[in-house]
């Protein structure tokens, strides 16, 4: 017999040694207070190189954003904190002269104590699933289910795409892809993936994706594909108006359209509030391509710039479309969407789908595509979720809980939000007096101060930004590690737009919120819809203590900054009000009132104002016709039917009404395509994208394959007119004989004769069909 061999395989003995080779796993990281190293300054950067001329430093491809802002954003708060910190420094014991006078190299929180680097206690708070929360569970799915038939009615299903698709795959022009390149976009986006290829045909789009998932390039890369398209040597026009709420997110998406398009020739316009006006002005009259603006300030330019109005707009895109429909914006949004053209494509993108948006959606969109592919109703999913707790009666420890937060663990490329302007301010000078470097960013600055606060925390020259809810929409702003929320937001939508400025695009961030008794109900819903477990963030009592020390100790300091502003405030509108009325003395009354005259603006008319002026017009118009019918029955003799008369009017207007718009339509420029107008085999296709038939195409289709009764019928039309027409001579024919012959019979005498020259006629007619 043969023995088999079998390789036994050696199992790890107690004793042997073995090899660690597995990878780190992905360990939570818990942000503890530590002692924070002073930035040192690079004197020298190896990658530097000289170039050539001045003029190089200076030059960049798209960013013109400059030539908007000719005042600076300068603020004097930073000097007023500096010094009022130097004098609080001085009477400080055991402090050197020599010291006081570089005390602004380290800052207070850069100096802490070995008792403030004791760890914070953080707990999982643990989710409370009960019979109400099951309940509460059950009717949110039932509502989503009604409003999802309810929405299949309205919405078309977007095709299916490819996760893991590319921009190549997508045919996108050359120029683009270039500038995807350089951008450093390696894959699209779900939302990109998925709006593109339906953007480019000319459909109409309802997207939702959440926060941070590249809307804006989801929809500016197909219009600008489009762009690539237009006709050329007609006079330019408006064919791209992207409408949003916020002048920060106006300005960003100018900045990213102006990106895309730097190796293409197509001409962006931006009007939003606060820049220079005269300079919107002369760039809206040149008529570019794209026009980026918020409603407010788009509504002034159609109402008083000359030569610039949406008649030839071809799309339409309503960005962050919920906060757009706030009070301050529904009407305004009503009178743009009237005076856009008809035959348009619109787009609408928004973080979070309310029933106010697809109230829009069904006014504007006509037959939409549905594109949701996140509705937003949770935080991301690489979000630390944290919050502090203040007790009952805690309330004036809020100021002392953000500033221990901040010095110690929390230290820079962080955001704070709060609910009102004065909280801002307020704010930012008590953390400015505790040596950080903080900006703000909220709607009582001028809009070149919001810019450069925006700038410098992008550029790490500041470690925090201060800001109310002006900067919780849609803000891409790189690096943000963290979002503390100085005071919770009324509700869970809000929440989740303020925490979507960290943890964008994949990447981690950490999301610390201070709640009092009063934000029980909000944190509770929190709790609830978070998918990892909500942590409680715990500062120890005798820290907690010590930085409430300080703040009670900087609260009068704070109070004299503020009062010293208020004066120079006071101050400059004296100085302001003193130089008008030494105005008004030099100058006649007459010249100011001409200056008065030109200064002013028109605004547009309100939903009654408007409806108002159309009841007019049409009063208007039929008492015309009743005047002309009156002096047309003076001039003419006999009575006149007045209805006839007024339908005979009515047809007349028509006429002159269709022979205007002929005229005017001929007039127009040819429309942009991305899609070719042959198709397969170089053809012109019959039928366009809609299913309707082309004008001037091919008439074959048409006729040739319409089986129909109807299609039959009038394809043989002429034919059986003509056989109807033979017919009808034929027995026309046989009547003039059958007379003829009755004649003949009835006189007998000229028998022979008539006999005769029938036979005669008879045989004219057998040589006439010989010939």
């Amino acid at each position: 017999m043969c023995t088999m061999k079998w390789d036994m395989i050696k199992t790890i003995g107690d004793e042997d040694a073995v090899d660690d080779v597995s990878s780190d796993s992905d360990v939570e990281v818990e942000h503890q207070p530590k002692k924070h190293k002073t930035k040192g300054d690079s004197y020298f950067d190896d990658e530097f190189k000289f170039l050539n001329m001045a003029s190089e430093y200076n030059h960049d491809t798209w960013d013109d954003l400059q030539k908007y802002i000719k005042r600076k954003g300068t603020n004097r708060t930073d000097e007023k904190i500096e010094k009022s910190r130097r004098y609080v420094k001085s009477f400080l014991p055991d402090v050197t002269t020599e010291e006081h006078e570089d005390y602004n190299e380290e800052s207070d929180c850069d100096s802490l104590s070995e008792d403030e680097l004791k760890k914070d206690g953080i707990k999982d708070r643990q989710k409370l699933v009960g019979k109400r929360n099951k309940k509460k569970k059950e009717v949110e799915e039932n509502k989503n289910e009604i409003t999802v038939e309810d929405e299949e009615e309205f919405f078309e299903d977007a095709p299916p795409f490819e996760e893991n698709s590319s921009f190549y795959q997508m045919n996108i022009s050359r120029p683009l892809m270039k500038a995807i390149s350089a951008l450093n976009y390696v894959h699209p986006t779900p939302i990109q993936a998925a709006a593109i290829p339906v953007a480019l045909l000319g459909r109409d789009i309802c997207g939702c994706a959440a926060t941070g998932t590249g809307k804006t390039a989801a929809y500016m890369l197909p219009i600008l594909e489009r762009l690539l398209y237009r006709p050329k040597g007609f006079t330019p026009i408006t064919r791209v108006l992207v409408l949003v709420p916020t002048r920060e997110l106006g300005v960003q998406v100018y900045q990213v359209t102006k990106q895309l398009a730097q190796f293409t020739s197509v001409e962006v316009g931006l009007s939003v509030g606060g820049l220079e006006l005269k300079v919107q002005e002369s760039i809206l009259r040149k008529n570019p391509d794209v026009v980026i603006a918020t409603p407010g300030r788009l509504l002034d330019h159609l109402q008083n710039t000359p030569s610039f109005s949406l008649a030839d707009l071809e799309v339409l895109v309503l960005d962050e479309a919920d906060r757009m429909l706030d009070e301050n914006f529904a009407d305004q949004m009503k009178e743009i969407i009237n005076m856009c053209a008809r035959t348009r494509q619109t787009m609408l993108f928004s973080a979070t789908m309310t029933d106010a948006v697809n109230d829009l959606a069904t006014v504007s969109l006509s037959k939409p595509v549905k594109i949701f592919v996140d509705s937003n109703t949770d935080v991301a999913f690489n979000l630390r979720q944290e919050f502090v707790r203040l007790r009952q009666g805690k309330e004036q420890d809020r100021d002392a809980t953000l500033a221990a937060l901040v010095c110690r663990t929390f230290r820079d490329h962080t955001m704070i939000f709060v609910r009102t302007k004065a909280d801002a301010h307020r704010v930012k000078i008590l953390l400015g007096l505790f040596g950080l470097k903080a900006g703000e960013l909220h709607g009582n600055l001028s809009q070149p101060q919001r810019l450069e606060a925006l700038r410098q925390f992008k550029d790490e020259e500041l470690d925090l930004l201060i800001a109310t809810d002006v900067a919780a929409r849609g803000l891409d702003i790189r690096g943000v590690k963290a979002v503390i929320n100085y005071t919770m937001p009324p509700t869970v939508e809000h929440y989740i737009h303020r925490v979507g400025r960290t943890a964008r695009a994949g990447r981690s961030g950490v999301s610390v919120s201070i709640a009092s008794e009063q934000d029980r109900r909000v944190l509770k819903e929190v709790i609830r819809k978070a998918k990892n477990p909500v942590k409680n963030r715990v500062i120890p009592i005798e820290i907690l203590d010590k930085y409430k020390e300080r703040v009670d100790s900087l609260r009068n300091e704070v109070k004299c900054i503020m009062t010293e502003e208020y004066e120079e405030r006071q101050m400059t509108r004296t100085e302001e009000f003193a130089e008008k009325t030494e105005k008004m003395a030099k100058t006649s009354i007459g010249t100011l009132i001409k200056k008065k005259d030109e200064k002013k603006r028109d605004w547009f008319q309100t939903q009654k104002e408007r409806g108002e002026a159309k009841k007019r017009s049409r009063e208007a118009f039929s008492a015309k016709i009743e005047k002309n019918i009156k002096k047309k029955k003076k001039n003419t003799e006999g009575d006149v039917n007045e209805e006839e008369e007024i339908e005979n009017q009515k047809k007349m207007q028509r006429v002159a009404n269709f022979q205007a718009r002929s005229a005017k339509n001929k007039m127009k420029p040819k429309k942009m395509s991305a899609m070719s107008d042959f198709g397969q085999g170089g053809k012109s296709s019959s039928k366009s994208a809609s299913g309707k038939q082309k004008k001037g195409g091919s008439v074959f289709d048409s006729q040739f394959t319409d089986v129909s009764k109807s299609g039959v019928k009038k394809y043989r039309y002429e034919a059986n007119q003509a056989k109807r027409m033979l017919a009808k001579k034929k027995s026309a024919l046989n009547q003039k004989n059958q007379k003829a012959k009755s004649t003949s019979s009835k006189n007998p005498n000229s028998q022979g004769r008539g006999g005769g020259s029938g036979g005669r006629g008879g045989k004219g007619g057998r040589g006439g069909k010989r010939r």
